[in-house]
């Protein structure tokens, strides 16, 4: 498929052509009433031609009219004649420009999608709830137009999937005895919110969109196993808190042993202690 890319494009400026329009249209108006009186007049036919340039100068100023348009900041209009792209203009202001041509209003401004909650499994299949929100904006208004069929759609779409790929890619939160500094969902926001970022900006390059941050705003386990993990993570809780209990115990041993020791209060063969 080809690509099209965005061509800037200069216009006229609608303020002197506006004037034009308005001389042409009462030029061809004074025209006729020109014809109408002096035919009544003079009672001759040959003041009939008037009618002929009043016409085509209405005609024209009416038509003419139809090259106005005007843009706000960080708005953009695609020029399109008869079905060929012929640029794209985004300067702000009151314009001119061929009247034949067809122009689509695009809006430059960042936008928000906010995603709804999605259902997915993480990597090591459990089922999680998860949504994202994607702050956006059009970059390219030739690809916007062309290249897809309904581009704020296509945001939606492909969001939602580049955010089911990262979710797929990693757990949800730390297991027992695993390695705590490994990424998850859950620990690494920051890492996790680049990645979906990237992920969302490859997808949407081919509708010119530029993806300007992504992150997650709802995390937590389906509801189906939300009961049985947080019973998981009280179990796991508990056991870390004993562990630590038995090891200060044992250190406290330790540390009184060798102050016996280094006291010379007692002396205790490896077998005693």
């Amino acid at each position: 498929m080809a690509h099209t890319e965005e061509r800037l494009m200069k216009v006229a400026n609608g303020w002197p052509m506006l004037f034009l329009n308005i001389g042409m249209v009462l030029g061809g108006v004074a025209l006729l009433i020109t014809a109408g009186v002096q035919t009544e007049n003079t009672q001759n036919e040959d003041w009939l031609w008037l009618l002929l340039p009043g016409f085509l100068l209405i005609g024209l100023g009416v038509l003419f009219f139809v090259g106005h348009f005007t843009l706000q900041p960080n708005e953009a209009r695609v020029l399109i004649l008869f079905g060929e792209y012929r640029g794209t203009v985004t300067k702000s202001g009151f314009h001119w420009t061929n009247p034949f041509y067809t122009k689509k209003r695009i809006s430059l401004r960042t936008r928000n999608f906010d995603g709804q909650q999605l259902k997915v499994n993480d990597q090591r299949g459990n089922p999680i709830e998860i949504s994202s929100v994607v702050v956006w904006r059009v970059a390219d208004t030739a690809k916007a137009v062309f290249d897809v069929d309904d581009y704020e759609h296509f945001v939606k779409v492909q969001s939602e999937s580049a955010l089911r790929h990262v979710a797929n890619d990693y757990p949800y939160d730390h297991g027992e005895d695993e390695d705590v500094s490994q990424l998850t969902l859950r620990s690494g926001l920051d890492e996790i919110s680049d990645a979906l970022q990237k992920q969302i900006q490859e997808r949407l390059l081919k509708a010119g969109v530029e993806v300007e941050e992504a992150r997650l705003n709802h995390l937590a386990y389906a509801p189906e196993i939300a009961g049985a993990m947080l019973r998981r993570q009280q179990a796991e809780a508990i056991i870390a808190a004993r562990k630590k209990i038995v090891h200060g115990a044992v250190s406290m041993v330790d540390m009184a042993l060798e102050d016996l020791e280094k006291g010379g209060v007692v002396e205790l063969d490896e077998e005693r202690k």
